[in-house]
């Protein structure tokens, strides 16, 4: 019901998923934490296992208050951006990481490409092991071209950062290239179904 709805906990990531190599507030990757939530059975609800912004003494998880399941991790293979374009077109958003180099933060509008003209390069890393915030594609484009300028495509992504931030809490960010490392470790959660009396199937 969405109109009731407020959420899962992501205080339960940061207190209880750290046997799958996640950190709390420290950070952790999204694959390992639809991992840690299809072997704990499932994860709370936002309302009964509050966000506190701090790294929690214990895990208060409880299976009474489970909102969602997983069944399985769907992770895409490093760099195939074809298979993420297919996975957004196709299953919905896809959990996504990439580098956030310093140019990233006065982003406003228009598609990113972290290329400064001064230096004539691009600012952030396109590798795995740079990837530093996790975000969500949730769709994706390109450009009108021009008539002396090709469309350039892009994916459209949500970040965290508030609806202040960008496009009402959106940018777009150049595809086909694997730009910052975008398509490097994305990922997204196959969930149980369910019939019309909420029974697993």
């Amino acid at each position: 019901d969405c109109t009731t709805w407020t959420g899962l906990a992501e205080q339960q990531l940061v207190d209880c998923a750290g046997d799958f190599n996640n950190f709390g507030c420290k950070g952790g990757l999204p694959s390992q934490a639809f991992e840690y939530i299809r072997d704990a059975g499932g994860i709370d609800t936002e309302d009964s296992y509050a966000y506190k912004a701090t790294d929690g003494k214990s895990c208060l998880a409880s299976p009474y208050n489970y909102g969602a399941k997983v069944s399985q991790v769907y992770n895409i293979s490093s760099g195939d951006e074809d298979d993420l374009v297919r996975a957004v077109a196709l299953v919905g958003p896809v959990s996504v990481a990439f580098d956030v180099a310093h140019d990233f933060r006065f982003y406003s509008h228009g598609v990113y490409d972290s290329f400064n003209a001064t230096s004539n390069q691009t600012v952030c890393k396109s590798d795995s092991q740079s990837v530093n915030h996790a975000v969500v594609a949730v769709g994706y484009g390109e450009t009108e071209g021009l008539d002396d300028t090709p469309p350039v495509p892009f994916y459209i992504v949500r970040n965290s950062w508030s609806t202040s931030w960008g496009m009402e809490g959106y940018f777009w960010i150049k595809r086909g290239e694997n730009l910052c490392g975008i398509s490097d470790c994305a990922s997204f959660p196959i969930v149980p179904q369910y019939n019309d009396e909420g029974k697993n199937v």
